[in-house]
């Protein structure tokens, strides 16, 4: 099952700061967003390693858009480094990266009969209303993630704290629907 699964987005956050001063960063830095009517936070995006963050006040940092662990912890040493040269002195250099949630895609390759699926899972862990939504939402307590599960066989496993969460929420998934005799 693991080689099918691609993880899409990992949101982590830290603190890099007690505070910034978001007027200047946004002077200072290329591609940097900041209207606070809009959002609270300055939006900065970078491409290599591919991320975005958000940035506030407070020292706060949320970090999105990369595609595994690694280039989050990459991507958010980098900005420390961009945001000391640009004049901040107490940057923590070597800040504790929260990893807050993983978002993957499997696909079983096989079309669901949904209404199957919903009542093999047992309604009480699910939600299924076609008419609002057309996948079903299924909630693992352990790993605690989220799967969506679509009539076309694909999966989006959400809510995981790493990889492996994802790996095992899609794994459950797949044993179950297995053990149903639906795929």
């Amino acid at each position: 099952m693991e080689s099918t699964i691609n993880i899409e987005n990992v949101v982590a956050s830290t603190k890099l700061a007690e505070a910034f001063d978001l007027h200047k960063i946004d002077a200072e830095l290329e591609g940097a967003e900041y209207n606070k009517k809009k959002f609270p936070g300055l939006v900065y995006r970078v491409k290599v390693p591919k991320a975005a963050f958000l940035i506030f006040t407070s020292g706060k940092v949320v970090c999105t858009g990369s595609k595994n662990v690694e280039d989050v912890r990459t991507a958010i040493i980098n900005l420390a480094k961009t945001l000391k040269s640009i004049g901040f002195e107490n940057i923590n250099m070597e800040p504790e990266v929260h990893i807050q949630n993983v978002v993957a895609s499997a696909d079983l390759k096989t079309r669901l009969n949904m209404n199957a699926v919903a009542l093999g899972l047992g309604l009480e862990n699910i939600e299924y209303e076609p008419e609002q939504f057309p996948g079903l939402i299924y909630r693992i307590k352990q790993p605690k993630v989220v799967v969506l599960i679509f009539g076309s066989g694909k999966l989006v496993i959400t809510g995981g704290k790493s990889q492996e969460d994802c790996v095992e929420g899609a794994g459950i998934v797949k044993m179950q629907l297995e053990n149903m005799g639906l795929l």
